[in-house]
């Protein structure tokens, strides 16, 4: 067969891990030739694209990023972007597309599913906030650099009797702030899940000052709305997927428990660090799992279909189920951040 691979949305630690394991099943026990599409949706809609031998596939799991490159366009938004992407599909001669991708690019993976296109979906994100499977890889990465970040401000904050607060990845779901926060042992956790109020999180820092823990951490999702007069967090610029360009939370919040209770604060924004450098171990076998899979299921005619993690076991399930929400946080495992606060 004849098979396209892209990668679109934010790059993920692990996605080398799943183009190498298509290719290297691919070609051994199938006998299949791939076609990689460049830089997500934007590779199939102006057919740029490389021809991936065996070679392409050796020597990439250990690294960070896509050999394949990504993008954020959206053929919905542009006129004739559905037929385009077809005919280019038909042009190619592709028997199979295999999309890697999170909520956004999966999202027009359903839609190309239902025009008609064979497509077999693999979820990505650091966020972990795609349903219908238990975990995404990058998730693990994105965590434990998270929580290595923690752990190193816990020394700075002790010594100079400071607040800091570290601004993490997470527009909807605070997956990697209480991961990171139950590991790296967070004094305060925000989520896009939950409202707050700016008194209850700095009670909790007095709290502390009180018992004569003169420095806090806390760690904060970048998609948490706390809102404070004649402060605005979020710019009006929007990608082609209509989501809005988010940060800023993390120094409006050190802001106001400076000037509140008086602790010095300072703000850290992890930002992309979080996303980029080398997989963990357990990231790179996931990965590998994800690309036998999606291989296996182009084989068995699985499309419409993602490989999903169910306990130890990975599945087909539709690419509809996995993207027509966000999975959010729950509130057990939110609970277990919320008995260390203060």
């Amino acid at each position: 067969m004849k098979v396209g691979i892209l990668t679109g949305g934010g790059d993920c630690p692990g996605l080398n891990a799943v183009i190498r394991a298509i290719g290297k099943k691919g070609i051994v026990h199938y006998d299949d030739e791939f076609i990689g599409l460049k830089n997500g949706w934007a590779g199939l809609m102006s057919l740029d694209y490389i021809q991936l031998e065996r070679h392409n596939f050796s020597g990439i799991l250990h690294l960070g990023g896509t050999i394949l490159g990504s993008s954020r366009t959206n053929p919905e938004k542009e006129e004739g972007g559905y037929d385009l992407a077809i005919k280019n599909f038909k042009e190619l001669g592709l028997d199979a597309l295999i999309v890697i991708g999170g909520n956004d690019t999966l999202g027009v993976a359903v839609k190309l599913h239902e025009l008609g296109i064979p497509i077999v979906g693999v979820p990505k994100t650091i966020d972990n906030d795609i349903c219908a499977t238990d975990m995404t890889f990058g998730f693990d990465t994105a965590v434990s650099v998270a929580t290595e970040a923690i752990d190193r401000l816990h020394t700075t904050a002790e010594s100079h009797h400071r607040c800091i607060v570290v601004e993490v990845m997470g527009r909807h779901a605070g997956w990697i702030a209480t991961h990171s926060g139950i590991a790296g042992g967070a004094d305060y956790v925000l989520i896009p899940e939950q409202p707050y109020e700016i008194k209850d999180i700095t009670d909790k820092i007095q709290l502390r000052m009180n018992r004569g823990k003169f420095f806090s951490i806390v760690v904060v999702a970048e998609g948490v709305e706390l809102r404070v007069e004649g402060y605005d967090i979020q710019t009006r610029e929007t990608d082609d997927f209509g989501n809005i360009r988010l940060g800023g939370i993390g120094d409006l919040l050190a802001r106001e428990i400076e000037k509140r209770i008086g602790i010095e604060s300072r703000a850290v924004v992890l930002g992309h660090v979080q996303r980029g450098g080398t997989p963990t171990a357990y990231d790179r076998v996931l990965g590998t799992k994800y690309g036998i899979a999606a291989i296996d299921m182009v084989h068995e005619g699985n499309f419409g279909m993602m490989t999903a993690l169910h306990g130890t076991k990975v599945v087909p399930v539709p690419i509809e189920d996995g993207v027509k929400e966000s999975k959010i946080v729950d509130k057990d495992t939110y609970e277990i951040a919320k008995v260390f606060f203060g």
